[in-house]
């Protein structure tokens, strides 16, 4: 419990204070967002804020996540490091595109499909290595089961699909926080609370394991507790972030910050057995991300009609006249109910046995 208080006070601080440092230096680098022209005008005034502030997120969770063992001489859990890798890896491919974009000053960084392949490469080793590792028990990261709030028995996958499945979850959740990234403080607000809960899921799924706690509702899960360090380290990083990413935002997280935070409740949900109940957790994710596969799937469909005025979700709400704060917060809300919605079935989940 030590290690979790210290891993998120701490990236909390750092992501306070080096966002700060990270306005500086960016805004004298000239890396600044660019502003598509087809998007509401109204983020025209957005032009040159600092964006790629999701490189602060990612060295503050290491910092808070490795000062954590330092602190508490216990040495990181295999689950904790290829979550970590999975955070990097995908972060990685986001910065190159970030990068790309503010050094080109073009709208367009990476080619969709060379951010796939990124993506893809980054997902093939975190599914094979958390496949692969097995701890003394025999215990891997991640089944070859599918789960809701635990493993389905039933519902066993062969290798070649689990990674698949393993791909597309990344690629999804990955590609959900993105997509909600179009307002200030939206994505980092509603990917605060998300991690808050997997804090919660992993404490409870450490005081009542298989391994040091044996019954009939017992959780079959690895490393619960230090993935519970690595989820304060990732709620304390946005919550610091979002003193300054909140409207007016001085600083956008960029695909650095949007590709890794999605990869990493990507990764949480694979390895606390809790992949479905990411829908309803990440409600808001979802519901943005099907926004913007309804209105391609109908304009392709009706020839050129729109099921909304723009996509995704949150710009339709801004050209029907609603202020962006107005927007961003009842968006929380929705995130809010959306993650008491998913805790309260994992909890009563136990209470019931059902």
């Amino acid at each position: 419990m030590k290690a979790i208080l210290i891993a998120g006070a701490l990236s909390l601080l750092v992501t306070l204070i080096g966002t700060r440092f990270a306005i500086s230096v960016l805004v004298k680098q000239g890396y600044g967002q660019l502003i598509r022209d087809d998007g509401p005008t109204s983020h025209h005034t957005k032009r040159g804020t600092p964006t790629m502030g999701g490189l602060v997120i990612i060295i503050a969770v290491l910092v808070g996540y490795f000062a954590a063992k330092l602190a508490t001489q216990t040495a990181p859990s295999a689950s904790a490091m290829l979550l970590l890798f999975l955070f990097v890896g995908l972060g990685a491919i986001g910065f190159l595109d970030d990068f790309i974009k503010v050094s080109k000053q073009r709208n367009l960084g990476l080619r969709s499909k060379a951010k796939l392949v990124g993506q893809t490469v980054i997902g093939l080793i975190f599914a094979w290595l958390a496949i692969m590792w097995e701890d003394d028990a025999g215990r891997t990261p991640i089944t070859h089961a599918i789960s809701f709030t635990r493993d389905f028995d039933g519902w066993r996958l062969p290798t070649a699909l689990l990674v698949i499945w393993v791909l597309l979850l990344v690629a999804g959740a990955s590609n959900g926080v993105n997509l909600t990234d179009g307002l200030d403080g939206l994505a980092t607000g509603a990917a605060m609370m998300v991690f808050g809960a997997y804090v919660f899921i992993n404490i409870w799924q450490s005081g009542q394991n298989c391994a040091t706690n044996p019954g009939i509702k017992c959780y079959e899960v690895r490393d619960p507790l230090d993935l519970a360090v690595v989820a304060s380290a990732l709620t304390g990083a946005c919550f610091g972030f979002l003193w300054w990413n909140a409207s007016p935002a001085k600083i956008f997280m960029g695909d650095t910050g949007s590709l890794s935070l999605g990869g990493a409740m990507a990764g949480f949900a694979l390895m606390t057995r809790t992949e479905l109940l990411l829908v309803i957790i990440g409600g808001l994710f979802v519901a943005i991300t099907m926004s913007v596969i309804l209105q391609v799937g109908w304009f392709k469909l009706s020839g050129g009609k729109r099921i909304f005025r723009m996509a995704p979700l949150q710009h339709h709400f801004e050209l029907l006249g609603w202020a962006e704060i107005t927007i961003v917060v009842r968006f929380w809300i929705i995130s809010g109910l959306c993650v008491a919605t998913g805790l309260g079935i994992f909890y009563s989940e136990w209470v019931t046995g059902v």
